[in-house]
């Protein structure tokens, strides 16, 4: 298990912010005179929020600033502890592989303002995981596989000795591309976009992982 990592994303797989955080960037587009409807973010979902949020405001014709993705957050900030969704019984899947033997890493997207709200408010213990990567540590985001390789990086694994488990297109297709096994979880996208992307397992559940595990 000492040679085994689990690379696990966080929106989708170990919280479900999706809906707050297109909440927040609802509120804080309009700011900047951008009337965003909820769908408009999906081609930018496990893309980090500078192209979730930048993205659509581009869409929209009105240049992306990064005072745009804080004012997101600060928004965001204000929402989490009422609205995120908490997966039942994860952070207890998470002890027991950590018992295991297993390596954990955290490769989100996001920036490590939005990982350590999301965290707290799951209960989630921040030093359950050896290596947390975040969209900051890396220039090329997902579906690059730049956060991943890291990831396996810090663990002092290789590609081969590494699983990711992902919700997101792009996370999957980031997966393949470092050349680590992958689990979707079918939180985000339906079960026929995640097979195009041929991940090596599909769940609709992240607890279902520990069938593997």
């Amino acid at each position: 298990m000492k040679d085994t990592g689990i690379i696990f994303d966080m929106d989708g797989v170990l919280v479900d912010s999706e809906p707050v955080i297109r909440m927040a960037a609802i509120r804080g587009l309009k700011e900047y005179g951008v009337f965003a409807k909820p769908e408009d973010f999906d081609p930018f979902v496990g893309a980090g929020e500078d192209r979730f949020v930048g993205g659509v405001s581009e869409k929209y014709g009105v240049p992306y600033v990064p005072e745009m993705k804080a004012l997101v957050y600060k928004i965001y900030g204000d929402l989490v502890e009422k609205h995120l969704k908490i997966y039942a019984g994860v952070p207890e899947m998470l002890v027991r592989l950590s018992k295991k033997g297993y390596r954990l890493a955290l490769a989100s997207s996001a920036d490590m303002i939005k990982v350590k709200l999301n965290l707290k408010t799951a209960g989630i213990a921040f030093d359950l995981f050896q290596a947390v990567l975040t969209g900051e540590d890396v220039v090329r985001k997902k579906p690059a596989p730049d956060i991943f390789l890291k990831g396996g990086e810090r663990l002092g694994l290789p590609s081969e000795n590494c699983w990711v488990v992902e919700d997101a297109v792009n996370g999957i297709q980031a997966a393949k591309a470092a050349g680590m096994r992958c689990i979707a979880i079918t939180s985000s996208f339906p079960r026929k976009r995640l097979e195009a992307e041929k991940p090596d397992y599909i769940f609709d559940s992240t607890l279902d992982i520990e069938t593997i595990f």
